[in-house]
């Protein structure tokens, strides 16, 4: 690393203020008394991922390989053809979507999926222009701009996608896969967060990135299965992720760090055997907010509209094991969770359209794509 680059990188450390101990939100009840009403726009078999086009239109994934183009006034959803096989099964398949920063010019899009291969499958992340035209739908220019080697077994893929707020970068989750040990390999694209170009190079002022390879893409590194990422209004980049028999987290995410998996956790391993609480290795980052029993939190979105007043700032994320929306406000680098709402199914996304509605989509066959607005 230049020296330049290693001063500015210790520099945001020592500057950022310390967590206090974090919170343990396992215990809080869903309330069945909600706030807004749901309006069912469609139903899928198993969606994963949502993308909003407007406040009318959105496109969804499912996992076992399908995208489609929905719109809440009328019709049924259309599917888009041209899009890649998927190694589906378990955890994999068809991951996310998300709009180019420029969409509304370049009609661009992004996927995540787990590719099939020779040795296995992998995590790959591509891009396409979404062209539609007489009720009909598909994908043109189809690139794998950036793909996880090694190709392996296992779940755990990661898969999420968020922009820069100026639009310029585009970060990444990539889970661990089942093979723990892998989140501390500075050496291997799994159970990190990465930070490419739009192109899916890496970007330049990177901690690390006079390192190449995998070093040279990696911003955070210590992360175990990564299903929400998203900016909030003040610029802060925040991930949640899935613990292992316990130990959920909401994690700041600052370039360099290191969040601990599998070395530290809230959670205990499958089998019983303990780990290591984050308090007894202080190298490794805190989180701040994590959930004892766990959530499965998946999807992350902050709201910032005018529909629901008193949500202004606040963190959506859904949880897979409770069939919940939580709420979690944000105080700089403090997190606490305000309410969670029984939803009835597992919750896979949520994405706040222009309107200030909220939409989710359920981890069902058949799930629900549902547009909640106030009551």
């Amino acid at each position: 690393m230049h020296a330049l680059l290693r001063s500015t990188v210790l520099a945001v450390l020592i500057a950022t203020p310390a967590f206090a101990a974090p919170e343990n939100a396992g215990t809080i009840k869903a309330t069945s008394k909600l706030p807004f009403q749901a309006q069912t726009v469609a139903r899928f078999n198993l969606p994963w991922a949502i993308a909003l086009i407007d406040a009318d239109r959105l496109l969804v994934t499912t996992k076992p390989g399908k995208l489609f183009v929905v719109d809440r006034r009328g019709g049924d959803p259309i599917e888009v053809t041209g899009v890649p096989d998927v190694a589906y099964g378990g955890q994999n398949g068809l991951l996310d979507v998300a709009l180019a920063p420029d969409f509304p010019n370049s009609r661009r899009i992004y996927l995540t999926y787990v590719e099939p291969g020779e040795g296995g499958s992998s995590l790959a992340l591509a891009r396409a222009t979404l062209d539609e035209a007489e009720g009909k739908a598909q994908l043109g220019g189809f690139e794998v701009l950036w793909r996880q080697l090694p190709k392996g077994k296992g779940g755990q893929p990661g898969g999420i996608i968020a922009f820069s707020p100026d639009g310029q970068l585009l970060f990444l989750t990539v889970g661990d896969r089942m093979r723990p040990a892998t989140a501390q390999d500075a050496d291997l694209e799994l159970g990190k967060v990465l930070r490419l170009t739009l192109d899916g190079k890496p970007a330049p002022g990177n901690p690390w990135a006079d390192d190449g390879g995998a070093r040279a893409e990696t911003w955070t590194l210590g992360h175990r299965n990564p299903y929400g990422l998203a900016f909030a209004s003040d610029g802060r980049l925040w991930l949640n992720e899935m613990g292992p028999k316990g130990g959920d987290e909401l994690n700041l995410i600052e370039p360099g760090k290191n969040y601990g998996w599998p070395e530290v956790s809230y959670g205990d391993n499958y089998d019983g055997s303990p780990i290591p609480k984050p308090p007894t290795r202080p190298e490794f980052q805190e989180p701040a907010l994590y959930w004892d029993p766990v959530i499965a939190p998946a999807g992350l979105a902050f709201y910032e509209g005018e529909l629901f007043p008193a949500w202004k700032g606040s963190a959506l994320i859904g949880g897979l094991k409770t069939q919940s929306l939580s709420r979690v406000t944000i105080d700089g680098t403090a997190a606490h969770e305000d309410e969670r709402f029984a939803m009835g199914a597992r919750i896979r996304d949520v994405a706040v359209a222009p309107d200030g509605a909220v939409w989710v989509i359920e981890d069902e066959n058949p799930g629900r794509l549902l547009r909640l607005s106030p009551r």
